[in-house]
């Protein structure tokens, strides 16, 4: 019989650590609670750009007015199906560049109780979320840009002008699967840029005929500053993912100007200076 009990023993702690294993989860009482009222809207405040959001209530409708800024409403039609005060409404999920964050929401329709208007999603309401193709969250880039703009922009590693107005490229850096490029334009006319779009182009260094041309159009992920014009100076970071290209294409850097003027600018990048880029 003692055998039997040992046997037994063992048995269960051996099994143990497997069943503490599998709790590795988030309880829903482990989640913050957070109270709405049918009569104001509740905002919640992300640290990073919201990527995702689940309601888990059809009680309750959601909307993103900003990146970084969660807006629920109660529907109003469903406010008499609330019978007793602070009735569970379901869990909201936030997702951000970088993490995951949870709530109970609950109903409360009390002029006194003391609910929030606005939450702050802290840093220990959410758990790191590990996103593909995303070595850098915004945050992250913004940190790195606020680098680059409080250093000189020192000689130019290359440069044109037209029209008056000369552009330059400072600096490349990299970080992660990130590329940074530092770029200053300069105006020596009275009239001022009106910016209709910057856009960045691999294309073929010679083109012998425009039905030739061969033309991949690449988007900033981030950059720093979104000004629609500069009357003398304007410099500016932009985020582009590590791209390749060979020998025979550049990287265009395209200011267009709004018409009806209309002054266009076109810097060229060879892939050498990319690869000679300062590292973070």
């Amino acid at each position: 019989m003692k055998k039997i009990i040992f046997f037994l023993m063992a048995i269960l702690c051996a099994c143990h650590p497997l069943f503490a294993q599998q709790n590795t989860g988030t309880s829903r009482a482990d989640l913050p609670n957070i109270f709405i009222t049918g009569s104001s809207p509740l905002h919640f405040i992300s640290p990073e750009p919201i990527q995702y959001v689940d309601i888990a209530s059809h009680a309750v409708v959601g909307d993103l007015p900003i990146k970084n800024l969660l807006r629920l409403k109660v529907i109003p039609d469903s406010v008499p199906s609330f019978q007793n005060p602070g009735d569970y409404l379901g869990v909201v999920t936030v997702v951000g560049e970088s993490f995951i964050a949870q709530y109970n929401l609950h109903y409360i329709n009390n002029p006194t109780f003391p609910y929030l208007s606005q939450v702050n999603i802290l840093p220990e309401h959410t758990k790191p979320l590990d996103v593909p193709g995303m070595t850098l969250t915004s945050n992250e880039m913004q940190v790195y840009a606020m680098r680059i703009m409080g250093q000189s922009a020192g000689r130019p590693k290359r440069k044109t002008s037209d029209f008056g107005i000369k552009v330059q490229l400072n600096n490349v850096y990299t970080a992660g699967d990130y590329i940074f490029l530092d770029v200053s334009y300069f105006n020596s006319t009275n009239l001022s840029y009106q910016i209709d779009e910057q856009r960045f182009k691999i294309e073929d260094k010679k083109i012998a005929k425009a039905t030739n041309v061969q033309s991949t159009e690449i988007s900033p992920v981030w950059q720093l500053n979104h000004a629609t014009s500069f009357k003398k100076r304007y410099r500016n970071v932009y985020v582009l993912k590590k791209v390749t290209f060979p020998g025979s294409k550049v990287l265009n850097i395209e200011l267009t100007e709004k018409q009806l003027s209309g002054r266009l600018l076109t810097l060229q990048l060879k892939y050498g200076d990319i690869l000679k880029a300062d590292i973070f």
